[in-house]
């Protein structure tokens, strides 16, 4: 089965809805691969709410268009409405970044996800998560990807997160973070 990874992110209570949303996630596709959380300063939003960020891999059968919509659903679950703009506050947002090495415009859905190279509460996670997988398009490992990545002005910083009772983040301690860069 393909491996898929999808970013999740949310800045409106974003403990309550990024544990659902991984309730959700191991519900429908089983055994999840969850990076840290991440919380993040919003980019592009007047909105002055931090976001909480992550990656999770996991395997499924499903096509692009199949996991757009699940993802989709499951957004509109959470209070998201479609007619929403696009820089606004949002309980759960739910982003397809691969489908195994699938490139290109299928079933409406682009792969890879451009942000996966624009934005670090993207990439950070997913180089963390699966530092030595490719990039379907350039064929870099996220891992080379992150250590080449400009911060600019984006600041994101690892956050503790309990899901079912187990701590599945840590925050960064101030060594680990001069290590880290």
């Amino acid at each position: 089965m393909p491996q898929v990874t999808v970013s999740l992110g949310s800045n409106i209570d974003p403990v309550r809805h990024i544990r659902l949303c991984l309730d959700a996630l191991d519900a429908r596709f089983g055994a999840l691969n969850i990076s840290r959380i991440f919380e993040s300063e919003p980019v592009g939003f007047d909105d002055s709410r931090n976001f909480f960020n992550l990656v999770v891999a996991f395997e499924s059968d499903a096509s692009p268009g199949e996991l757009q919509a699940w993802a989709k659903r499951l957004e509109a679950d959470c209070g998201r409405r479609p007619d929403t703009p696009k820089f606004s506050p949002r309980a759960l947002d739910i982003d397809l970044l691969t489908v195994g090495g699938l490139c290109g415009d299928i079933e409406g859905v682009s792969l890879p996800r451009g942000e996966i190279t624009r934005n670090a509460f993207v990439l950070q996670p997913l180089a963390e998560l699966l530092p030595d997988d490719t990039h379907p398009l350039c064929g870099t490992p996220y891992a080379t990807l992150w250590q080449r990545f400009d911060l600019g002005t984006q600041r994101l910083w690892a956050v503790d997160f309990r899901w079912r009772g187990r701590l599945i983040s840590q925050a960064d301690t101030p060594l680990a973070l001069a290590a880290a860069r």
